[in-house]
């Protein structure tokens, strides 16, 4: 089972990984407008419209990266505190009542709403349109991935429910190496044996 769990994870994070592409796109794009905006006087109407679709896409496909990775904003105040089990339970709750159906609506009314925007062909409103039904699909494929991904949640939440602790997750890169930044000002974890501690700094 915890084979599957990461695996799912592993696909989030290779999804997120791949939108994260779109920043380079995106910096190129306003770069080159800026340059050519300003120097060469020479504006372009369709690119506002290419960098909302490259930050829509960017947003929408790391929703199930974020969640893999237990990233998304919660009201941590109380609920670092609560124990394994009672935070599962919350979870669980809070997928089944709020998570599921609003990722199902969200995917279901999204494939709609590209299907219709294929069919006429969709563009954006400027002098220079782009097409806009290929960016309409990111929308389905996102809820899909976040709906996979909030099953594999679930079932982490069962299993913490019975054995009484949080399974584990893919790691990934963080913004800041923590062991690292822990040994430059001498911060032990809090679960370290105090009797390990003592003996190996006595003998510095």
């Amino acid at each position: 089972m915890q084979k599957v769990l990461l695996a799912v994870d592993a696909m989030s994070t290779w999804l997120g990984k791949l939108a994260a592409w779109t920043v380079v796109g995106l910096t190129a794009l306003i770069s080159w407008e800026v340059f050519s905006r300003y120097a060469l006087n020479r504006p372009h109407a369709w690119v506002l419209d290419a960098q909302i679709m490259l930050y829509g896409t960017l947003f929408m496909l790391a929703g199930a990266y974020t969640l893999s990775k237990n990233g998304h904003v919660r009201g941590d105040v109380l609920y670092g505190f609560l124990r394994p089990r009672t935070q599962a339970t919350i979870d669980l709750v809070l997928y089944v009542v709020f998570f599921l159906p609003g990722i199902v609506a969200l995917t279901w009314a999204g494939w709609i709403y590209a299907q219709e925007s294929l069919a006429i062909r969709e563009q954006t409103f400027s002098a220079d349109p782009l097409p806009l039904y290929p960016f309409k699909f990111v929308i389905p494929l996102a809820g899909l991935a976040l709906l996979l991904q909030g099953a594999v949640e679930i079932v982490r939440c069962v299993l913490c429910l019975r054995d009484g602790q949080w399974p584990s997750r893919e790691r990934d890169v963080e913004e800041v190496d923590v062991d690292k930044l822990k040994e430059m000002v001498h911060v032990k974890d809090a679960d370290e044996d105090p009797v390990h501690a003592g003996t190996s700094g006595s003998g510095r």
